[in-house]
């Protein structure tokens, strides 16, 4: 099989990368690799802020440092899916982020299918075993989809 080229390497990221759908199995594997990553930056972002807590622990459920840990998790993943697709779990399992048309994907869409996915849990993954592109529930729903590059 022939590499895709890649949009975002040719510098125009408004022409989205078209290949086969990607399976669970590399949804799934690519989104550990993410956590692991995701771990590193939250201890990192961690650390920043404890001397802003007299260097204590932070107590379960202060407001302000889960909405700042909130928003790394957030800028982890839209910085990633608007500026190329692919967080380095994607790309190191070849898949992609893609917008539905032509238009470069949006902030609005990275939130809308992280939040999705925070709200289901990742259950809605699930469904790309029953739709026929194999679109998960945050595809669907912040219309994208996730291709193989391989």
């Amino acid at each position: 099989m022939k590499p895709v080229r890649s949009a975002a390497s040719s510098g125009d990221r408004s022409v989205p990368v078209r290949g086969a759908a990607a399976g669970v199995f590399r949804r799934f594997a690519a989104f550990l690799y993410d956590v692991l990553m995701v771990a590193g930056v939250l201890f990192a972002a961690t650390a920043l802020v404890l001397p802003l807590n007299a260097g204590q622990a932070f107590a379960p459920g202060q407001p302000i440092y889960s909405a700042l840990m909130a928003a790394v998790v957030f800028l982890y993943f839209g910085w990633f899916w608007v500026h190329g697709g692919q967080t380095p779990g994607m790309r190191a399992w070849r898949i992609r982020l893609c917008p539905e048309g032509r238009e470069p994907l949006r902030w609005s869409q990275a939130a809308i299918r992280l939040l999705v996915g925070v709200l289901t849990l990742g259950v809605g993954t699930l469904w790309a075993w029953f739709d026929a592109r194999r679109r998960t529930l945050q595809d669907i729903v912040s219309r994208t989809s996730v291709l193989r590059t391989d």
